[in-house]
C-alpha cells in the first residue's frame, strides 16, 4: 500500500508498505479522505508540535473519512476517531478522556496517522456515517469536534453573544456551531479577507479584521470569546472584548509553546479562561446530528484537494492559508 511519511520538517516521501493487520478488536479501514489541520502544519513546519518531536519517519493526519473494510462494519462509510485513550486511568474513568496522560494519537509521537491507504484502528473508535453524508463528511467531523467541544467549555448560555478570533476551519465551525446552539450575535475576527468572507457566509453577523478591532473596542462586547489563532494578539483580543465575569476559550495552538497575556486585563475582568484539548466522547454523533440536520455545512469548508501523491504540495497551499480545508483524497 501507498504511505506518506514526515522524515524531517518540510520532507514528506511517498512509501510503498505491506498493509497492517487487524488485530484483537481492530477494523481495517480503507483511507479516502485525510484533512490538513493546524496542528499537522506544525509537524510539517517545525517536525514537532510543543514538546513532541519528530523521532522517526511518522504518519501524518488525524482527520480521517474512510470505508471499514472487513469486520461487523464492512463497506460502511466511517469517521475515524483519532484518539485511543488507555480507557483506566482517573481521567478517563471520570469522563475525561482528552486528557488521558497516556492516549495515543493518530500522526502524534508514536502513532501514524491517516496518510496512507490502509489503517488498523480500533472498531470502538468507528463511527458510521449515514449513507448520504460519506466519508468526506467524516474527515471534517474531528474538527467540528474540536468545536462542539470548544463551545462547551464555554458554558454557551441560549441567547449569548459569541466572538471568534480566527477564523480557520475550527473557527468557522465554531461560528456556525455558536448560531445552532442558540447564540443571537456572533463577531468574528480574521485577517485574511476570503477568511472573513466565509465567516460572513457561514452566519457572523459582524465580521472585522484585527485592527477593525483595535479601533472599535470601546463599542465591542460579548458574553464569550473563542480564540482560534493561535497567537498572543488574538488571546489578548479575545480578553478585551468579552465582558466582565465572562469566560474566554483558548482552542489556537501558538507556534511556540508558550502562551502570553496582560494580566491585568483579565484580572480586573474576573475572566475564567479554559483552554480546549481535543473533544470527548459524544462529539462526533453530535457532529454527525448537526451536519445531518443541515445547521452545519461541513463540506463547503473542503476548497482544495489532491492525491496522496501530491501530499507535499497540499501542505505547501495549507501552510500559506490559501482557501479554507486542504484535504487529501486517496
Amino acid at each position: 500500500m501507498r504511505v506518506v511519511r514526515l522524515h524531517t520538517a518540510g520532507d514528506l516521501q511517498l512509501h510503498e508498505e505491506d498493509p497492517p493487520v487487524a488485530g484483537p478488536g481492530e477494523t481495517l479501514v480503507r483511507v479516502t479522505d485525510v484533512g490538513i489541520c493546524g496542528s499537522d502544519l506544525h509537524w510539517f513546519e517545525e517536525g514537532g508540535i510543543g514538546d513532541a518531536q519528530l523521532t522517526r519517519p511518522l504518519v501524518l493526519g488525524h482527520e480521517i473519512g474512510g470505508v471499514a473494510h472487513d469486520g461487523p462494519l464492512a463497506g460502511t462509510p466511517v469517521a475515524v476517531d483519532p484518539a485511543i485513550p488507555c480507557g483506566l486511568c482517573r481521567q478517563c474513568r471520570a469522563g475525561h478522556r482528552n486528557l488521558c496522560p497516556s492516549i495515543r494519537f493518530a500522526g502524534h509521537g508514536a502513532q501514524d496517522g491517516g496518510l496512507r491507504e490502509i489503517m488498523a484502528w480500533p472498531t470502538e473508535l468507528l463511527h458510521p456515517l449515514p449513507t448520504a453524508l460519506g466519508p468526506t463528511v467524516g474527515a471534517v467531523l474531528e474538527p467540528l469536534g474540536v468545536a462542539i467541544h470548544a463551545l462547551d467549555l464555554a458554558h454557551l448560555r441560549t441567547a449569548a453573544s459569541v466572538a471568534v478570533i480566527g477564523c480557520g476551519p475550527i473557527g468557522l465551525l465554531v461560528v456556525e456551531v455558536a448560531l445552532a446552539s442558540g447564540a443571537t450575535s456572533v463577531l468574528a475576527v480574521e485577517p485574511l479577507p476570503h477568511r472573513r468572507a466565509a465567516a460572513r457566509e457561514r452566519g457572523a453577523d459582524v465580521v472585522l479584521s484585527p485592527h477593525e478591532v483595535t479601533q472599535r473596542l470601546h463599542t465591542l462586547e460579548v458574553d464569550v470569546a473563542v480564540e482560534a489563532a493561535g497567537n498572543d494578539t488574538a488571546v489578548e483580543q479575545a480578553m478585551a472584548l468579552v465582558r466582565p465575569g465572562g469566560r474566554v476559550v483558548l482552542a489556537g495552538i501558538p507556534n511556540e509553546d508558550r502562551t502570553s497575556f496582560p494580566a491585568s486585563l483579565a484580572r480586573r475582568k474576573g475572566l475564567t479562561i479554559v483552554l480546549v484539548r481535543r473533544m470527548k466522547d459524544d462529539v462526533y454523533d453530535r457532529g454527525i446530528r448537526l451536519v445531518e440536520s443541515g445547521r452545519v455545512d461541513a463540506t463547503s469548508l473542503v476548497t482544495s484537494s489532491f492525491r496522496l501523491e501530491e501530499a507535499a504540495t497540499a501542505f505547501d497551499l495549507a501552510a500559506r492559508r490559501a482557501g479554507l480545508k486542504v484535504l487529501i483524497r486517496l
